[in-house]
């Protein structure tokens, strides 16, 4: 018996460490729904209910797009990122960063030094868990990416410190057509 209570809190403790910290290796690489605002080019601002957020995103995006949470540090696959590209948001996709204004910070979570523009981002005044910080979201959705700080590098001595959950990236076509313009042509025989 006693055996069998061992194991069950060992089980109880596995499955809320599991939803702490995100989701599970089985959900992984499944591409997540996109709201029918989503776009890279439009610019009208995107209004919908908490409710009707969470029918679309993943819950990890929600719970920090919309409830502004936090992810884990050290986990976004975009914290040491040197492609070249756009990030943009990924509950809406308005750009928010260009990658030559991204820097490693080693504060454990993707860092810029600028945004694309003033209207790609808002930013708010932020006193929750007895801190003073400024909180920066989306333009477009008014979702919360994470916030800024006065400790970042020149030109701005700005870092926006993002959670990558709520980034999508794409990689720059002129990039891509300048690599490809360099690839030997292959010879017809």
């Amino acid at each position: 018996m006693k055996n069998l209570i061992m194991a069950a809190m060992v089980g109880i403790c596995a499955l809320t460490l599991q939803n702490c910290y995100g989701q599970s290796s089985a959900d992984q690489g499944k591409p997540a729904a996109k709201a029918p605002e989503y776009s890279h080019t439009e610019t009208a601002p995107v209004k919908k209910s908490n409710d009707d957020w969470r029918k679309i995103l993943s819950p990890e995006v929600y719970n920090v797009a919309r409830l502004k949470g936090t992810e884990r540090p050290f986990t976004s696959e975009y914290e040491h990122s040197k492609e070249i590209g756009t990030f943009y948001c990924a509950v809406c996709g308005n750009p928010l960063f260009k990658s030559d204004a991204k820097y490693e910070s080693g504060c454990g979570w993707p860092s810029f030094f600028e945004p694309i523009n003033k209207k790609s981002i808002i930013e708010a005044t932020d006193n929750s868990l007895g801190m003073h910080r400024i909180e920066v979201m989306c333009g477009r959705c008014k979702s919360h990416l994470g916030h800024v700080f006065d400790d970042g590098p020149p030109p701005t001595g700005l870092r926006y410190c993002i959670n990558g959950v709520v980034l999508d990236f794409e990689k720059a076509k002129t990039a891509e057509k300048k690599f490809n313009s360099k690839k030997k042509p292959e010879s017809g025989s």
